[in-house]
């Protein structure tokens, strides 16, 4: 992962990736997955998304990680919180406020013993920000840190030959590869992107709910 290449864009406020408002999929879709006030979600990679103002709302606890630290200062600026802010190591920074704590770090440091229980995963613009020589090892770092906590997946998908990422193309068979070992893979919603990718290339945004395969079998549930 290309840290230098993300904290530049934060310090030149070149943040077109970040929406004003939370995405509609989170807000129609996200309580399909069942979870309780005070369960606790997984936002890797997370800037300061406003996602995270509606899931606090919704009475859930927040954890994310961010690389930028100017990031996260403007997260708690925006949700009106002072944080407690320690070091955890050298490459650990934490914020910390009611109900929600964010780690600044590469989240490959992150460890299950650090992170503490999740019960979902909440990924919108994580995956799509990682190149494929990289995404398999996320993809597999986040099931282990998370003990495989079922996951609300949001892709893109384009013609990745005619446009350059991020946000990078993530087709169908590339989340079957990724977590079709040890997910059922619900496809929720596919819609067209409005004045396509970086307003240029046509696209679609998809959402998917990835239920572990066990859980599922055990419990005899369906999405």
């Amino acid at each position: 992962m290309n840290a230098e290449f993300w904290l530049a864009k934060w310090r030149q406020n070149e943040i077109g990736f970040h929406t004003p408002c939370p995405h509609h999929a989170l807000v129609q879709y996200f309580s399909r997955l069942g979870l309780a006030p005070g369960d606790r979600v997984f936002v890797p990679l997370c800037g300061k998304t406003l996602d995270i103002h509606w899931l606090l709302e919704q009475g859930y606890k927040v954890v994310g990680v961010e690389l930028s630290r100017l990031a996260v200062e403007q997260l708690f600026a925006e949700l009106g919180i002072q944080p407690a802010v320690f070091s955890l190591s050298p490459e650990i920074m934490v914020f910390e406020g009611p109900d929600i704590k964010i780690f600044v770090a590469d989240i490959f440091v992150l460890t299950h013993a650090i992170l503490g229980p999740v019960d979902a995963v909440y990924d919108r613009a994580a995956l799509v920000a990682l190149p494929e020589g990289i995404r398999v090892r996320y993809a597999q770092h986040v099931m282990e840190i998370s003990r495989k906590s079922e996951q609300f997946l949001i892709c893109v998908e384009y013609d990745q030959s005619r446009l350059s990422g991020p946000p990078y193309a993530v087709m169908a068979h590339d989340v079957e590869r990724y977590y079709g070992q040890t997910y059922n893979i619900a496809s929720i919603e596919r819609l067209p992107v409005p004045r396509g990718i970086k307003g240029k290339e046509p696209g679609f945004e998809h959402v998917w709910i990835l239920q572990r395969r066990d859980a599922a079998h055990a419990s005899g549930q369906k999405i």
